[in-house]
C-alpha cells in the first residue's frame, strides 16, 4: 500500500469516527480531511463537486504540484466520488439534489466506502473495504469442514 493511500485512509477513518466528516464543508469533506483540513484544493475548480480544472488547477496539475500525494485532478475526482456517493448531485449548486441529512452516519459511510474504493483503484490496489471475499472464504471452509467430517 502506498504512503499516500495509507495516510488518506487513516485520515478518512479518523474523520468518520470523530465526527469531522462533512460533505458540505471544504475543510471537513473527503478531500478537506485528506488535505489536513486546509481548503486550498477548492481553488482548483470553479464549482464544488466538479472535475473540471480551472486555470489555477491546470497550472498546478502541469507543474506536478500535489497535496499529500494527490494531483489536483485526482483530488477533484475524489471529492466528486464522495459527494455523489453521499447522495449529492454534482457539481453542487443552490438547486442541486442533496441528502436530507448529509452528516447522517449511514450517508457518510456510503460516501466513505465509495471514496475508499476509488482511492484503492487509483493505486491499483484491491478495495480494502471489499468484504465479500471474507464470506466466500468462510463459506468455503465450512464446506470443506463438512466434507472432511462426513
Amino acid at each position: 500500500m502506498s504512503t499516500r493511500l495509507e495516510q488518506a485512509l487513516l485520515k478518512l477513518y479518523n474523520a468518520y469516527h470523530t465526527n469531522t466528516l462533512n460533505p458540505e464543508c471544504c475543510k471537513q469533506c473527503a478531500v478537506g480531511n485528506i488535505a489536513d483540513h486546509k481548503d486550498a484544493w477548492k481553488n482548483f475548480s470553479e464549482h464544488h463537486g466538479s472535475v473540471s480544472l480551472n486555470y489555477v488547477g491546470t497550472v498546478h496539475e502541469r507543474i506536478g504540484r500535489r497535496i499529500n500525494g494527490y494531483l489536483p485532478s485526482e483530488l477533484l475526482q475524489i471529492e466528486k466520488t464522495f459527494l455523489e456517493a453521499c447522495g449529492f448531485e454534482t457539481p453542487l449548486s443552490k438547486n442541486s439534489k442533496r441528502p436530507k441529512n448529509p452528516t447522517n452516519m449511514d450517508v457518510l459511510f456510503q460516501g466513505l466506502s465509495e471514496t475508499i474504493a476509488y482511492l484503492c483503484q487509483l493505486e491499483g490496489n484491491k478495495n480494502v473495504m471489499e468484504y465479500t471475499s471474507i464470506f466466500k472464504q468462510h463459506s468455503l471452509s465450512i464446506n470443506v469442514h463438512a466434507v472432511v467430517t462426513a
